[in-house]
């Protein structure tokens, strides 16, 4: 049922997105099958991210461009590809971001649904609520979600509606469900099957029409008071009949990133919902119509804050800084559907849950140290400084922000990885502090000493089903061209 807009006791604040920086041509797919698949690309995350490294990236976004002094009382982490079962994967978001203990994290999990499900929740909760849809969306080969998938992530920071830091508030909302099986994925396996598509476009159209109709009612607008109208959902053609049952002007349709990045399951109304708040104007409805296990409705309206706090990248800066020459081969090995022959070392041990818990702030939030008495940094912690030698005289200095120089690097061909070779590189950080990290989407012959990075959050291997996150360096991705 629809609700009215005075139900609507939240409001977004900031938000953020996450494109990956590799890109698969489906000319690439297309000649690796032997079959046509269509034109444009798609974002693959890499062979060290997951729901839960894009997730945090995504947030970091939002979190930078939120109002001073907002703090979440509560994480909600939606996705379709959770790194664990039976295990909350919202607490390594929380970590990573250092979130206070008493803010909840929770999952939301098992259909691409649930993205719009948590941005509903939040803005019907009425307090400070940050919402994070991730999805890595992975099809059997010649599937049509290997085609038309892609992988990212975003992030909605909400605060009160009556706040002026509001930059769009939810006036009206709609949902209708049914029980019917268009697709399916039992636990442990990766790949999902589907029906044929006109059996879930005949199962959606009565669906979009009353979810539609709620929306509209309890917003006291039409289709012809759209300014951008989003419609998105992993079934193609039900998308497509839910863009001509809504009878907008076809000039309001915003882009739905299908021919760039793909569509990215429960991120995906998030993701479009991002890009289209990145362009536009103060006093705007944007309608969001989300088409995936049911249809879920929702009518924002902007504000004159929108133009004040957008993110420092935009969506559009994500899809072009990419790179977009990876092979077939090398995305199937990524996402596991190609075994290859690792280097020939040892498999990395498991990480163990003692020292994890103990050094939780380094190893989830790259909080370092600072001497008190003479301003060194440390990076772990130390207790010790190693410049004056003062004894726990320090303080909690957090470095995830930082930003820093290649000192010096070196390029190993043996040791373990699924995309060898590894580049290590000792990162010398404005400000002081040194480091020893590994370097991700980077092209090992082009790395040079003085070039510069920043860090994000990644997996660093998986060994006996536990993920080791931390900490990597990468170019800055406003510093990349397609």
């Amino acid at each position: 049922m629809g609700q009215s807009p005075q139900g609507a006791l939240a409001g977004i604040v900031a938000y953020g997105a996450y494109v990956p920086y590799h890109r698969i041509q489906r000319s690439a797919i297309a000649a690796g099958l032997g079959q046509p698949v269509g034109d444009g690309s798609r974002a693959v995350a890499s062979y060290d991210e997951d729901t839960t490294s894009m997730g945090v990236e995504a947030a970091r976004g939002a979190l930078a461009a939120a109002p001073p002094g907002w703090t979440p009382d509560g994480l909600l982490f939606a996705t379709a590809a959770p790194a664990y079962l039976d295990k909350t994967n919202a607490t390594a978001v929380h970590a990573a971001l250092q979130l206070d203990t008493s803010a909840m994290a929770v999952d939301l999990a098992a259909s691409a649904r649930n993205g719009v499900t948590a941005l509903r929740l939040a803005s019907e909760h009425g307090g400070t609520r940050l919402v994070v849809a991730s999805d890595l969306r992975t099809g059997a080969p010649a599937s049509v979600d290997e085609r038309e998938g892609g992988d990212g992530a975003a992030a909605f920071a909400f605060g009160p509606s009556d706040s002026n830091d509001v930059l769009a508030r939810v006036v009206g909302v709609g949902a209708a469900t049914g029980e019917f099986q268009d697709r399916s994925r039992l636990p442990g396996e990766q790949t999902s099957r589907l029906w044929e598509e006109r059996f879930g476009e005949h199962a959606y159209t009565p669906l979009i029409d009353a979810a539609v109709a709620d929306a509209f009612k309890s917003a006291g607008l039409a289709a012809d008071g759209l300014d951008h109208l989003i419609v998105v959902g992993p079934h193609s053609r039900a998308v497509r009949s839910a863009v001509r049952r809504i009878g907008a002007s076809k000039d309001v349709l915003a882009d739905d990133l299908s021919s760039t990045v793909g569509n990215t399951g429960a991120a995906h109304a998030g993701l479009v919902l991002a890009d289209v708040l990145d362009r536009a104007g103060p006093d705007e409805v944007i309608a969001l119509v989300s088409v995936a296990d049911g249809v879920d409705v929702l009518l924002l309206r902007t504000t004159e804050a929108l133009s004040q706090r957008r993110p420092a990248r935009t969506v559009a800066d994500q899809v072009t800084s990419a790179r977009d020459d990876l092979s077939y081969t090398t995305w199937l090995t990524w996402r596991g559907l190609l075994e290859r022959q690792p280097p020939r070392r040892p498999d990395p041990r498991r990480p163990a849950a003692p020292p994890s818990l103990r050094t939780v702030d380094w190893k989830f939030g790259f909080v370092g140290s600072r001497c008190t008495a003479c301003g060194t940094r440390h990076m772990p912690p130390n207790r010790v400084c190693v410049e004056c030698r003062a004894v726990d005289e320090m303080e909690p200095e957090p470095m995830a922000d930082a930003t820093g120089t290649i000192a010096t690097f070196t390029i190993d061909r043996l040791t373990y990885t699924i995309n060898p070779p590894v580049v290590a590189a000792v990162i010398d950080f404005d400000g002081g502090g040194r480091f020893k990290c590994e370097l991700t989407d980077v092209d090992p012959t082009s790395v040079a000493i003085g070039d510069r990075v920043e860090l994000t959050f990644r997996r660093l291997y998986t060994s006996q089903g536990v993920h080791n996150y931390f900490w990597k360096a990468r170019p800055p991705r406003d510093a990349v061209t397609a």
